[in-house]
């Protein structure tokens, strides 16, 4: 059957950057687009004694960890902390980092968020910064051979959802009786309006307009779910509410048969122009 290609308008309901890696999120007005995806979305991360990051997987309590961005500093806070601060443009020293496959150059933020964050978790950790000189470059075979950056997010600059999506979640978790669950779980960047429940995952294009000219966004590849989404953000404990609803219907054959929920995006066109909630977009459907 041959493939079906049309066009409709979204707009964004959400727009979020989560400048610690599975550290909370903040939701803006407008974000600069930048050749990693996001302003300050996933710059910072916490990382091992062995310089390997550490994750709400091992470590729900890191949604606790609420940032807020300032003029010249991040400060973080979270229960029975006091609130730290970090410069937005100054590391301490230069590290390595290991993030899944990909060893890179990193910067380290001292000994006093070190103990920051060791105490938190009750365990000998330490906060590296991205590099900005590093070019930590996405799977080609997602990106059809484009050169893509990312930070330090897992794979791919960007993850958008639907909000569609999300309700139609939360209408098989009501039907068993189960709470409402929020977006944060899914850590994305952008939440969508205008489409149904789950057809982002045939988007293959967005073009938003802006003052600066248009921002287009690539989706690539169907974003594949671990554990995090199990994470309640509130209390930073597990709860095994989502993974469980969604084995039951979100089995995508797209990545034989794994767990998906959204789909990671690069940037194709619009370096440092500004996106903003609200803004409304033509996406490139194809359905095969």
């Amino acid at each position: 059957m041959a493939a079906v290609m049309s066009e409709q308008t979204v707009s964004i309901a959400g727009l979020y950057v989560h400048p610690v890696k599975s550290c909370a999120r903040i939701g803006l007005e407008r974000v600069l687009v930048t050749e990693t995806g996001l302003e300050w979305d996933r710059q910072w991360m916490v990382v091992d004694e062995h310089g390997t990051f550490v994750s709400q997987r091992e470590e729900p309590r890191l949604a606790l960890v609420r940032p807020t961005l300032r003029a010249s500093d991040l400060m973080l806070r979270a229960p029975g902390m006091l609130a730290l601060h970090l410069a937005l443009d100054a590391i301490e020293s230069e590290t390595a980092v290991q993030i899944w496959n990909d060893a890179v150059r990193a910067g380290d933020m001292g000994d006093l968020a070190a103990q920051w964050f060791s105490d938190f978790l009750g365990r000998r950790v330490r906060l590296a910064r991205f590099d900005p000189e590093v070019e930590r470059v996405s799977d080609a075979k997602w990106t059809g051979g484009t050169r893509a950056l990312t930070a330090f997010a897992d794979a791919f600059a960007l993850l958008v959802v639907s909000s569609a999506s999300l309700d139609e979640l939360n209408r098989r978790l009501a039907a068993r009786g189960a709470a409402a669950v929020q977006s944060d779980r899914f850590r994305p960047n952008l939440v969508l309006d205008g489409i149904t429940a789950h057809e982002e995952d045939w988007i293959r294009r967005i073009e938003f307009d802006t003052a600066q000219g248009p921002v287009v966004l690539r989706l690539v590849k169907p974003c594949s779910r671990c554990s995090i989404p199990d994470v309640d953000p509130e209390r930073g404990e597990l709860d095994r509410a989502v993974s469980g609803e969604l084995a039951a219907y979100r089995a995508d054959p797209r990545l034989n048969g794994q767990i998906t929920f959204g789909m990671n995006a690069i940037v194709e066109q619009g370096l440092d122009r500004w996106l903003h909630a609200g803004a409304s977009g033509r996406a490139t459907l194809h359905f095969d």
